[in-house]
């Protein structure tokens, strides 16, 4: 163990790296809304973040090995984020969050439906997700997988029934 860390134990380890306000915050961004550049994180924001917190954060994730950034090849002054390996891997822990916001706290019906769907769907719907991660954001080779776009149009779909 290291001076750099309260303890050895994973939760702490855990929370050091993702139990500030804004990290899974921005990681679910990436995953499910496929943010993946600083503009699309700052204004598509439902939480509205500062956009100093968020070039700090997204920093933080870098240096963490959870994001990578490179160059935007379609725009000189733009970079692009990219989920990594160990950042696809908290899918699980996602759903799992999602599942609990819906059963304990006051979640929105539109914003809870993804939670609902992963939950229903179960580890099955899970690594197919993290399937489809991969190979968006990791270039690895994957069967057809439409996951993102059920969520996607589940969504969509509550939020047309509200207007």
């Amino acid at each position: 163990m290291t001076d750099t860390h309260r303890s050895g134990c994973p939760i702490n380890l855990t929370l050091e790296v993702l139990g500030d306000r804004w990290s899974l915050i921005v990681i679910r961004d990436v995953i499910f809304g496929d943010r993946r550049r600083y503009r699309e994180l700052l204004t598509r924001s439902e939480e509205g973040i500062a956009s100093n917190v968020l070039a700090d954060r997204l920093k933080r994730l870098v240096a963490a090995g959870l994001l990578t950034r490179a160059d935007d090849p379609r725009h000189r002054q733009s970079v692009i984020y990219s989920l990594t390996e160990p950042a696809i891997q908290l899918v699980p822990l996602l759903a799992q969050m999602g599942a609990w916001g819906r059963r304990h706290a006051p979640a929105s019906e539109e914003l809870s439906i993804r939670a609902q769907l992963l939950e229903e769907g179960g580890h099955a719907m899970w690594d197919e997700l993290m399937a489809e991660l991969r190979a968006r954001h990791l270039n690895a080779s994957a069967s057809s997988s439409a996951v993102l776009e059920r969520l996607q149009a589940a969504y969509e779909e509550i939020c047309a029934s509200k207007r």
